[in-house]
């Protein structure tokens, strides 16, 4: 008898994933885009600024394209999570924890919304900065939520 499990049986099949796993996979893919992309732009912002005074602008637009949709789908999904869920049924502490994780998903959207459009320097610091921060306190209401 082999002590190896074979690949097949250790890998799930694809017709047994659910609609549920479907719609979890795929807000944490809206949620990967928006808060890893945040993770990287600020990585990378030191060396945009030293290419020239417009690369930061001009990658912050193309990440634009891809962030937008991330936090469509990771707010879409999440609808349709909260409809899955049946928030009566839930407990005050499922319940609070979920009212701060939108109030969160809220600000970080406004916050990189206000981020985007401003001209003023400190301004597009700060809110950078609270549109970052909110959104891994999100991300932290989140975890909690399934735990």
């Amino acid at each position: 008898m082999s002590t190896h499990l074979s690949l097949m049986t250790a890998v799930p099949s694809f017709a047994a994933l659910t609609l549920d796993a479907v719609r979890t996979f795929l807000h944490l893919l809206g949620v990967a885009g928006w808060i890893g992309g945040q993770i990287l732009m600020l990585g990378l912002l030191g060396v945009l600024r030293n290419l020239g005074p417009d690369v930061p602008r001009i990658a912050a637009v193309r990440f634009g394209k891809v962030a937008w949709p991330c936090f469509a789908l990771a707010v879409t999904t999440g609808v349709w999570g909260l409809a899955e869920v049946g928030l009566s049924n839930q407990s005050d502490g499922y319940l609070a924890t979920m009212l701060v994780k939108l109030f969160l998903v809220g600000t970080s959207g406004a916050a990189a919304a206000v981020h985007m459009t401003t001209r003023s320097p400190a301004l597009r610091g700060a809110s950078g900065g609270i549109g970052f921060l909110t959104a891994l306190g999100a991300l932290l209401a989140g975890a909690g939520l399934v735990t």
